[in-house]
């Protein structure tokens, strides 16, 4: 019985390949290696030169280039762990674990039976039931940070040296057309499309019209768009590139057992400012393995280290804390509390306007206030534009939620500061990479005493902010994180001649503190807003939801208005 198992495998898995081959020598692309130079490929009796042999000159401008995503524009030859994206950001760390549990299965089928079907099951998995609004927003989002970290530096530079780009891959589009589009400037990007319902959602089925764009559905992809006017060159890295790459005047081949370093930031043709989602890591197959099976422990950690910033004294909390793997460094010296000073000499604290200092931060966590409090030795209060309920009640400080009505706001700020030293983010959001936003100028006219505070973080697994998320969980999952670090950093108290009290207007006071700051972390200035990340990222101002619709054109016009917004520092 056994035997006669094995032997209808075996023959199912000759037919799947001869069928497989057949079906592309009928077009006349038999491909074979040349022995004589290992370099090169032959397709049809034409060989493919390898990519580093193509030579990137002035005329290339005018040129239209076609390529490939997987091992050709990314180093990567595995789209894995971009469908792992999608299954943990837009579904669930459920969904996740499914998908990791059987992608061996789809390992299988895509090496030696098909690689249609072996994509066909990662679609399904990853996609099934998921919102298109919730694919794009991750797509969008979450996705982009990690293709430009895996950006194949070889062909990119080729690549964006053609005035007319376009992009042809068995991955689905609406997964790889944010990135295309909005960071490499793409044309058009033919992929595999999905099946969805009038309601919105995806099945996880490839659609009949198309099916998966490999071997001879690409060269039908191309030829469709491009007619009898074919592209100038062709990119791809396997041999199912071939038949779109033969239909190309000139084709390359990027190798695959060559090392290749990775795109350069600063060569970038758009900087990447804003990424959501909670993994720090690219989750290929080995650390997506090690990023669940360590799920449920930093859970229970978290909790734990959550409980303790709760229940222990500020001095106590951050020795048990640091033997529980959290670290803090701080660096500068801390002001003295005025407010403490004068309620010392009894009567006095009435007398004067502003007791507290006014602390200036810059934002990586909602956690900033509460680490600045242990860092300074003494309770900070905090005002925040957004902060959710269980935060807000969880916090071992007093924090206060502003109006964004300036009188209003400016009012609740003069009285905490009254009362007691305060903490503002002026950036009024989260930024992970190293750039500074725009900084709000209402602090400056409140007080003289300002002390500006750096605040930086470093993480291993999972990020502590969401744009798209739930706020809530933000400090769950950055405690979550293995050895979680903060670093807070006092500078010098700003001179009485660079505040409003010595001349200078609110704005040139906000302006000098974010560049100060920037300085000191080795950051960038940029006048991007609060609004700006939420529209590029969710859809919507940070406030109100927006529909999907309505949210995926808001992103759309914003990504368009907001170049080239970096200042100098």
């Amino acid at each position: 019985m056994l035997g006669e198992f094995g032997a209808v495998a075996l023959s199912s898995l000759s037919q799947a390949w001869s069928s497989r081959w057949a079906g592309i020598s009928k077009m006349g692309f038999p491909f074979k290696y040349a022995a004589a130079d290992a370099s090169k490929i032959y397709c049809a009796n034409e060989p493919f030169d390898v990519v580093e042999n193509c030579k990137i000159t002035k005329g290339r401008e005018s040129q239209t280039i076609v390529s490939d995503l997987d091992g050709t524009l990314l180093r990567s030859r595995s789209s894995f762990p971009y469908f792992m994206l999608i299954a943990f950001e837009a579904g669930s760390p459920l969904r996740a674990a499914i998908l990791l549990l059987l992608s061996p299965l789809a390992w299988v089928m895509y090496n030696f039976i098909s690689e249609s079907a072996g994509i066909k099951i990662l679609i399904f998995l990853s996609f099934a039931g998921l919102r298109l609004s919730a694919i794009e927003s991750a797509a969008r989002g979450v996705l982009s940070k990690f293709y430009l970290e895996d950006m194949h530096s070889r062909s990119y530079r080729l690549f964006i040296a053609c005035g007319r780009r376009c992009v042809v891959t068995a991955n689905p589009r609406i997964m790889v057309e944010p990135f295309l589009k909005e960071y490499l400037e793409v044309e058009a990007v033919m992929g595999t499309e999905i099946q969805t319902t009038s309601g919105g959602y995806a099945t996880g089925f490839v659609s009949a019209s198309t099916d998966v764009l490999v071997g001879l559905n690409k060269r039908s992809a191309v030829k469709k768009y491009f007619g009898n006017d074919a592209p100038d060159i062709g990119l791809g890295d396997r041999e199912s590139d071939y038949p779109f790459m033969s239909f190309c005047k000139e084709a390359y081949i990027v190798p695959s057992d060559e090392p290749v370093e990775a795109v350069p930031k600063n060569e970038y043709l758009k900087p990447l400012i804003f990424h959501d989602g909670r993994l720090v890591c690219r989750p290929t197959p080995l650390m997506s393995l090690a990023i669940l099976l360590w799920t449920p422990i930093g859970i229970v950690l978290a909790v734990i280290r959550i409980f303790i910033g709760l229940i222990l004294p500020m001095w106590l909390a951050k020795v048990v804390e640091t033997s529980l793997g959290v670290s803090m460094i701080v660096k500068g010296i801390p002001p003295n509390s005025h407010a403490a000073a004068a309620s010392k000499k009894g009567g006095q604290q009435q007398q004067q306007p502003h007791r507290g200092v006014l602390f200036v931060c810059s934002h990586r966590t909602l956690l900033d206030p509460i680490f600045l409090s242990v860092a300074a030795g003494r309770r900070v209060s905090a005002v925040t534009y957004s902060i959710s309920r269980v935060s807000e009640i969880l916090a071992p400080i007093r924090t206060v939620r502003l109006t964004r009505c300036r009188d209003t706001d400016a009012q609740t700020m003069t009285t905490l500061l009254k009362q007691g030293d305060l903490a503002v983010c002026p950036e009024g959001t989260t930024c992970r990479e190293p750039f500074l936003l725009r900084f709000s100028s209402l602090f400056a006219e409140l007080a003289d005493e300002i002390v500006p505070v750096t605040m930086n973080i470093k993480i291993q697994l999972f990020h502590g902010t969401t744009a798209r998320g739930w706020k809530s969980m933000d400090p769950l999952f950055f405690f979550m994180n293995p050895a979680p670090s903060y670093e807070v950093t006092f500078l010098e108290q700003l001179p009485i001649e660079m505040t409003c009290t010595g001349g200078k207007s609110s704005h040139e006071v906000a302006n000098y503190i974010q560049k100060e700051l920037a300085k000191s972390l080795g950051f960038q200035c940029t006048d991007y807003t609060r609004k700006d990340k939420y529209r590029v990222l969710a859809g919507t101002d940070g406030t109100v939801p927006a529909s999907s619709s309505s949210a995926a054109a808001a992103a759309k016009k914003q990504q368009l208005a907001i170049r080239n917004r970096i200042v100098g520092c």
